[in-house]
């Protein structure tokens, strides 16, 4: 599972997926792994969209366990921001003056 969640094809689900289940795998109980399963199988270019908040979760996608990779993401982003900021890193894409 983790090999499959860390070698999904893109570079940033590798990060959003893997990251997720590098954290929690010892802890998963069989439904979840199952709930994780059925993520893996959806489409990185989707995947990325949604768990980086470019797109919405659609309805025929959601699930509990979806949102709970999508806050995770969210988290590792905004924790990711705090750091640049108090390392006086611009954020990508911003040039400073």
């Amino acid at each position: 599972m983790l090999f499959r969640a860390t070698h999904r094809g893109t570079h940033e689900t590798d990060i959003l997926i893997g990251g997720f289940v590098q954290a929690g795998l010892a802890g998963f109980s069989g439904e979840e792994l199952d709930a994780l399963e059925e993520i893996m199988e959806l489409p990185d270019v989707d995947l990325a969209d949604w768990l980086t908040g470019r797109r919405l979760i659609p309805p025929d996608a959601d699930s509990p366990m979806l949102r709970r990779i999508e806050q995770a993401s969210l988290e590792t982003a905004r924790s990711a921001r705090l750091e640049s900021a108090r390392l006086g890193l611009a954020a990508p894409g911003v040039v400073r003056p």
